[in-house]
């Protein structure tokens, strides 16, 4: 009788294997199918591509750069996904990447364009352009004996930008001048600041200006919190954090500035399709700020890196959200080097606060909405306006008039030299925060929640 249990439970085991194989094979087989599938429809779309690739070498009206046919290609598909995955060519990712450390050779300028022409945004403070006397609202109209007319900003950029100690030479026309004048700077090594200003409001109240987030902003945040701490006597009463028109940057850095006022708790989780793109990042407890009241301003600059720092330290209760609504990226874009060097910003995840929210083309909303100018201000610049525009008489009014052009054959417009606008005086910060209405408000909450809590302990000790 055991024989023959012995020799059913045998059978009964060769045939759950066999079974379990032939399940494994299906699936295994459907699998396979399916790859054979995606791969047959990859290697046809893949001809057709090929064959339109051919169509536009030989027949386009023009010869064309085959890498300029690919590279499009690729940014084309890139496209089509969303508007933050993109392909940079390999001086523009080089560019990106030396950007995000915070430190590259120039002169140290910010430049844009206007009207065509390359003007000079502001120079940094304490760079070869700012000691050489470069001002904002320069037009800067030669590179090296060769003319900016038509020049693409990062060609720009690339010109001036070079190893410390070497020279460029740029033709700068300044409002009030006839003719544009060279400066020779020597390159020097520019580290671009996050932190733009800190400031000590009545010896108690601190203020910190983040303007950007790159390598370095975690170091900067923590160095300026120590300042603050020192020059108010070892203790702070309240922090203002301002990351207004704060466009991001590495999510690493975002990260270390909210751990530097949370103490434990998630401070941003990630999901993408992958696995290995999922987690939770946690705050660690030594070296955390705590035990002052805490406001962050915001507005519809405030991006990415800058709204994961505002999301946490809103959703934690460690602070109060001031301002206006943000920009509302929710994504995680990740870096990839191509073999030739360019590379591929590709949206990889996206990120939840600590809620399990999303702020994706939503973007967070303020606890406390304060627009940028205070109702009586913006009553005083409608009325402004409306003054301007009904007395307004201009020469070009008048029948007849002589157009402004055929006085100065050219269109350009000289000024006399010596009739340059005078500077203006630079404000205190205190004139800053009496003209600014978003700040202004946010020191008085600070200050009226000091007042508030001492009422309190006065109650509480009756």
């Amino acid at each position: 009788m055991r024989q023959i249990n012995k020799s059913v439970l045998r059978v009964l085991l060769i045939l759950s294997f066999v079974i379990g194989l032939s399940f494994l094979s299906i699936v295994l087989m459907g699998r396979l199918q399916d790859a054979r599938a995606v791969a047959q429809d990859s290697y046809q779309y893949l001809e057709v591509f090929n064959q339109a690739v051919d169509v536009i070498q030989k027949r386009y009206v023009k010869e064309v750069d085959v890498k300029d046919i690919y590279y499009g290609a690729i940014q084309g598909i890139l496209s089509k996904l969303d508007p933050h995955s993109v392909h940079l060519p390999p001086d523009d990712f080089k560019d990106m990447k030396i950007d995000i450390s915070g430190e590259f050779g120039g002169i140290g300028i910010e430049v844009g364009m206007r009207d065509g022409a390359l003007m000079v945004i502001s120079p940094i403070e304490d760079t070869p352009a700012w000691r050489a006397g470069i001002k904002a609202g320069d037009f800067i109209v030669k590179i090296n004996g060769e003319s900016t007319e038509g020049i693409s900003l990062n060609d720009a950029v690339h010109k001036m930008r070079g190893k410390k100690g070497t020279a460029v030479t740029l033709s700068i026309m300044r409002q009030g001048w006839v003719e544009p004048k060279d400066f020779t700077i020597v390159r020097d090594i520019i580290r671009i600041k996050s932190v733009k200003k800190t400031e000590l409001i009545d010896g108690k109240f601190g203020y910190i200006r983040l303007v950007t987030f790159n390598m370095t902003t975690g170091d900067e945040m923590r160095q300026a919190m120590e300042n603050l701490i020192g020059k108010a006597g070892g203790k702070l009463s309240g922090l203002i954090l301002d990351i207004r028109w704060n466009p991001g940057g590495p999510l690493d850095q975002a990260v270390e500035t909210a751990d530097l006022f949370v103490s434990e708790g998630p401070i941003v989780s990630i999901k993408g399709r992958i696995p290995e793109d999922n987690k939770v990042i946690y705050a660690q407890k030594p070296n955390t700020y705590i035990g002052f009241p805490m406001i962050v301003i915001v507005n519809a600059g405030s991006a990415s890196a800058s709204e994961i720092v505002a999301a946490c330290l809103q959703d934690t209760g460690r602070a109060l959200i001031l301002g206006t609504k943000t920009y509302g990226k929710g994504s995680v874009q990740s870096l990839f080097t191509l073999k030739d060097g360019s590379g591929i910003k590709l949206t990889t995840a996206y990120y939840y606060t600590p809620s399990g929210r999303s702020i994706q083309a939503e973007g967070i909303t303020p606890d406390v909405e304060v627009e940028e100018l205070s109702p009586e201000q913006e009553a005083l610049l409608e009325k402004e306006r409306q003054r301007q525009e009904e007395w307004r008489f201009g020469e070009e009014k008048l029948p007849r008039y002589i157009p402004h052009e055929e006085v100065l054959p050219g269109g350009t417009v000289e000024k006399e030299p010596g009739l340059e606008k005078p500077e203006a005086k630079k404000k205190t910060f205190e004139e800053e925060i009496m003209s600014d209405y978003q700040l202004r408000r946010a020191v008085e909450l600070l200050k009226g929640w000091e007042v508030f809590q001492a009422q309190m302990k006065k109650a509480s000790a009756k």
